[in-house]
């Protein structure tokens, strides 16, 4: 009963795709457990990048079978696009499986998040523009089409009839948009169903085998702490809960069968889209940050804002998570500052917090309170013993520790697979 969980512990983009491809060398299962192809997980080995959008980021361990759980909701056509670009690099995608409790995506989903950003104006939430949130909001009036529908044709036609009527009349009447055609969709469908057909299976079942057979399984979620539906920035968050519990619910798994929960941290700060950044740095540090650490969304390509490390932040993924350890990335990024300040905890009209506000407006009002550290000149890339650090190194690391009370098992210093230093085995 050995299941293993990855999370964001910030805004996204922490380097998870990473993690996962490190863990996923040692695991006979890697299970998505929630969001869409909003995600974007890079994976670097011997040099060559490899950017992950619904696959699980243990897609290139041949040996394991790779999940897309319940809790996802996938677009089809860039599942499918996805697996034959890593197939024509020489990457074998016969080991995915898809669950058939998965919502499908469609394509006035990606339609309506466009016109709803475009509505919005100054107060879009920021989407990629994916078709996440409505395809997420379809599920929950109970009118999502589900990929065990495409088992049945006869089914799935009978409800994409009745649900674009809905959505036709929606595109038309409030945003003035064009409608789809309803023959045209289900040709789309149709050319792509007997790829997808032989993939669907009942992940739910399998994943519960393989933990009471003792397998090693994975489970690998998109976004982060911060942008969860419940604890995040909310309107500006995302349309799922990326948090330990997304994996009880997107899975269908007991928590007795979760071992250890390894939260990602990058060693600064950074999000993708609108929404209060405490420690964003709007001046030379933050371009620096972001052109030195390569910040442009991996899905969208969109410059990513940046500031300092916001502990608080951290903290509160550690408590909502149960996290037992933290995988530290990105920390050769920091290299060449002469000071190094860390977010310790706020201050909101006068008044000191360390724990994020609910309110949107407190939380735009809070003033960061830093604690300072020396930084390092020397290059750590690709160090793999904690010892060879610079102390300056050494001792931020430590402080971070020390703070969220969670012990660091992983230091990243580079992007390839085995730039790390191992404090703990994960797995």
């Amino acid at each position: 009963m050995a299941g293993y969980v990855v999370v964001g512990s910030q805004w996204g983009d922490e380097g998870k795709g990473k993690v996962v491809d490190l863990l996923g060398s040692k695991v006979n299962l890697v299970v998505r457990f929630q969001g869409g192809n909003n995600a974007g997980h890079t994976v670097v080995v011997n040099g060559k990048k490899t950017i992950l959008h619904l696959l699980p980021s243990g897609i290139l361990n041949q040996d394991a079978l790779c999940i897309i759980g319940p809790g996802v909701v996938i677009n089809p056509f860039v599942l499918l696009k996805e697996m034959e670009t890593l197939e024509s690099e020489g990457c074998t995608c016969n080991h995915v499986r898809i669950s058939d409790r998965a919502h499908l995506l469609m394509p006035y989903h990606v339609y309506l998040d466009e016109l709803q950003e475009q509505r919005a104006g100054s107060k879009k939430i920021g989407t990629t523009k994916n078709g996440i949130g409505p395809c997420y909001a379809d599920k929950y009036t109970r009118i999502g089409i589900r990929v065990c529908d495409l088992r049945d044709w006869d089914v799935f036609c009978e409800k994409l009839q009745t649900v674009l009527d809905i959505k036709n009349e929606e595109i038309v009447k409030i945003y003035n948009g064009k409608p789809f055609d309803y023959e045209e969709m289900v040709e789309s469908f149709k050319a792509i169903r007997e790829k997808l057909v032989p993939m669907i299976i009942d992940a739910t079942d399998k994943v519960d085998q393989a933990l009471e057979e003792d397998k090693v399984v994975l489970f690998e979620g998109a976004q982060a702490n911060m942008l969860d539906i419940n604890y995040g920035t909310y309107p500006y968050v995302t349309s799922s809960s990326p948090t330990t519990a997304g994996v009880l619910e997107g899975v269908g798994v007991s928590f007795r069968h979760l071992k250890r929960i390894i939260g990602v941290v990058k060693a600064y700060s950074t999000r993708v889209g609108e929404g209060p950044f405490v420690t964003e740095q709007l001046n030379e540090f933050g371009e620096s940050l972001r052109e030195t650490g390569g910040e442009y969304g991996a899905t969208t390509g969109r410059p990513r804002r940046c500031g300092w490390l916001d502990l608080p932040v951290v903290k509160q993924a550690c408590k909502i998570n149960g996290l037992t350890d933290i995988a530290l990335t990105k920390i050769d990024i920091l290299t060449g500052y002469e000071k190094l300040p860390v977010c310790v905890g706020y201050d909101i009209n006068g008044k000191y917090y360390e724990t994020v506000p609910a309110s949107l407006k407190d939380y735009a009002a809070a003033k960061p309170v830093y604690k300072e550290f020396d930084g390092w000149t020397e290059d750590i890339t690709n160090i793999t013993e904690f010892d060879k650090l610079p102390v300056n190194c050494q001792k931020y690391i430590r402080f971070i520790e020390d703070y969220c009370k969670t012990d660091i098992a992983l230091v990243s210093t580079g992007p390839e697979r085995n730039a790390n230093i191992i404090l703990k085995d994960l797995i």
